[in-house]
């Protein structure tokens, strides 16, 4: 039992950033070495569960410094010393008990003033190799070596989840390119061609706003609307730069606008208000509440003079169903065998699919390579259980059924951009490189009962490119190296030396022209 489970436990204020750590490392410092005067350590991604990822991109590092480093500490500070160190010890009584930790070294903290700390990074949007750091922290007073793996937790907390949807956001834009080229469709529609769905089931705000910038990173569409304000607040433009269009949506419905329509009318006179409502431009409304295929059968053909005499598309979007089968038809299952009865659209709507169903009752052009597109004024929106197997899947039948992949547009939610873990990608901070004594040490982490993942690098460490051009490791890096590495000082002793736009970050990926 702990020693303090009488105690009351004391919520801080001014030190709250200091207690945003595991427990287990509020002594560590006594723990170290005697003699030891400074730690260096990585963030790497050590391997990956999605099949074909093989690299990360780096994002996240700077909001965290500005958020934590910066803006966190500020108030700690900002405090008087003894106000401060008092906080601090009651609230570490609270967790140790009377006989606990001294708080010395916190009263030395608050009289430097900033964190005495080096952060060195890749630039964000790097597709960085596994098993390649993309950045090292390490610090700057000898005094202060126990304050680098002290941060250890929130700083990973910060960085794999922005990080991971980065990736997982470049793997789609990967496949949503290729089917693009592949059927004749100009890449800049692909910005819009995934769009994120996933705020309701993140964690959290702070979960969805992060997430959601790394969405945007490789896409335009978004209704994560938090997103714009992190954006703007760490990876704000320049004087004299812009951001450009950070996020994009348009006017939609949902099932309970539709639900109240179609109990105080009907589904056709819902969708007549909605026109009404929106005489131009882009609206999306969803059509699964009941009967989906009554919608394409019969309701959008009553109403096809109505939406083509619109300036601007109605955007029709099931949400239930298998995806591939809904778009595409089950006429599009690979390896399909099919007797030789007479099917009709009317009643047999799902051997069909939508994209077919619409193109039957709006037409609309051929492109360069011979792939049909829908009429302008009408278009199709999927945004529920969207996988990049699926993704990939569905341009693959549409492709097959003479279809251009602009036909379609994703919503991804939370299945792809939350059912992720730090170990999605075994993203970890290691310490490489200790100084003790005035000796140089480097640090190696190889367990004998693990599979290989969790050997750490070992010494000091520099990132170059090698002879095919891919970012490379060098351990035990010697001055000169890294001098030279692409891992380069970004922020410093409480200052930014660097600092990326997110249209800079956007650019350094290259998915949005």
């Amino acid at each position: 039992m702990s020693t303090a489970t009488a105690t009351r436990i004391t919520a801080p204020s001014v030190t709250a950033a200091l207690f945003e750590t595991d427990a287990y490392k509020l002594g560590h410092r006594d723990l170290y070495p005697a003699g030891t005067t400074g730690i260096l350590s990585n963030y790497t991604n050590r391997g990956s569960r999605i099949d074909g990822v093989t690299k990360v991109v780096h994002f996240g590092l700077q909001a965290f410094l500005q958020s934590y480093c910066t803006e966190a500490f500020a108030p700690f500070f900002a405090a008087g010393e003894d106000e401060a160190v008092a906080e601090y010890e009651a609230v570490l009584e609270s967790i140790l008990g009377p006989n606990g930790i001294a708080a010395d070294h916190i009263r030395a903290l608050h009289r430097v003033g900033y964190l005495p700390l080096i952060f060195r990074a890749v630039p964000e949007g790097t597709r960085v190799p596994l098993r390649v750091p993309t950045f090292t922290i390490e610090n700057t007073q000898p005094e202060f070596f126990w304050l680098v793996n002290y941060i250890e937790t929130v700083l990973s907390a910060a960085v794999w989840h922005p990080s991971t949807t980065a990736t997982i956001a470049d793997s789609y834009r990967t496949v949503l390119d290729d089917a693009a080229d592949l059927t004749g469709v100009d890449r800049a529609a692909v910005n819009w061609q995934l769009h994120d769905f996933s705020y309701r089931g993140m964690s959290g705000t702070g979960s969805a706003a992060a997430s959601g910038a790394g969405h945007l990173l490789s896409f335009t569409g978004s209704d994560s609307l938090a997103t714009i304000d992190w954006v703007n607040r760490y990876y704000p433009s320049e004087a004299g730069t812009d951001n450009g269009l950070v996020l994009g949506s348009v006017p939609a419905t949902e099932h309970s606008v539709m639900c109240a329509g179609i109990s105080e009318s009907s589904e056709l006179e819902t969708f007549e208000r909605i026109l009404d409502k929106h005489k131009s431009g882009i609206v999306s409304v969803v059509s699964d509440t009941d009967d989906f295929f009554q919608v394409l059968n019969v309701i959008l053909p009553a109403l096809k003079t109505r939406i083509m005499e619109r300036d601007g598309k109605l955007v029709i979007r099931p949400d239930s169903g298998d995806p591939a089968d809904i778009i595409c038809g089950t006429m599009s299952r690979p390896g399909a065998i099919f007797t030789t009865q007479v099917r009709t659209m009317e009643h047999d709507p799902e051997f069909y699919g939508a994209i077919q169903l619409l193109w039957n009752a709006f037409g609309g052009t051929t492109n360069a390579k011979g792939y049909k597109v829908l009429d302008s004024h009408i278009g199709l929106i999927y945004g529920d259980s969207i996988t990049i197997d699926r993704a990939k899947d569905i341009w693959t039948r549409l492709e097959s059924l003479g279809f251009a992949s602009e036909n379609i547009v994703f919503g991804v939610g939370s299945y792809s951009y939350q059912y992720v873990t730090r170990d999605t990608f075994a993203s970890a901070i290691k310490a490489t490189w200790a100084k003790i004594n005035e000796v140089e040490h480097n640090l190696l982490k190889d367990p004998k009962t693990d599979s290989g993942t969790k050997k750490s690098a070992t010494g000091r460490l520099a990132v170059t490119r090698n002879a095919d051009g891919e970012l490379a490791l060098i351990e035990k890096a010697t001055p000169e190296q890294e001098a030279e590495s692409l891992l380069q000082p970004v922020w410093a002793n409480g200052e930014f030396i660097r600092r990326q736009s997110f249209a800079d970050v956007r650019a350094v990926l290259g998915n949005i022209a």
